[in-house]
């Protein structure tokens, strides 16, 4: 129970490094106004709230696509993160730090469905295959009104 109870609170551990990361130590991403919403095992979310620095077009005041091409990527890139974790449990800390360091994106597609209208935008996905060094992830960007924006499929260097 003890060793059960330990590995979970080092999870915690490096689930608020991945949150402090992401939300403080990116300077690209405290600049998009990133937060994390969720971060575990099998749930995580992205969130950023639309602001004028943040439009694309200025008639429509929709959101920019450099934006949301950012925002899906960098939330693959939090999921290959928590996926490449799940197997590294029992390493140490710091091995787990220079991996995460190591990650990286190599490619990325974006489909832009509707124009980014919304007060706020929540990105979320899943793995759709990981490998010793590379994982295959699924994003979606949905508005405040769970409207589907943009989707993205991006490959992460894990390994």
């Amino acid at each position: 129970m003890k060793e059960s109870t330990e590995k979970n609170k080092n999870l915690q551990d490096i689930f608020e490094l991945l949150r402090d990361i992401y939300e403080n130590l990116l300077p690209f991403d405290r600049l998009l106004g990133v937060k994390v919403v969720s971060l575990s095992l099998t749930d995580i979310k992205v969130r950023i709230d639309m602001r004028e620095e943040l439009i694309g077009n200025f008639v429509r005041r929709i959101l920019h696509g450099g934006v949301i091409s950012s925002v899906l990527d960098l939330t693959g890139g939090l999921i290959a993160s928590v996926e490449m974790l799940k197997n590294m449990e029992h390493h140490p800390l710091d091995e787990l730090g220079k991996r995460l360091m190591k990650l990286g994106t190599i490619d990325l597609r974006v489909d832009y469905l509707r124009g980014g209208e919304g007060e706020y935008f929540i990105a979320s996905g899943a793995v759709l295959r990981k490998g010793k060094r590379v994982a295959v992830v699924r994003t979606e960007l949905c508005n405040d009104q769970n409207v589907l924006i943009a989707a993205g499929t991006g490959t992460y260097l894990v390994g």
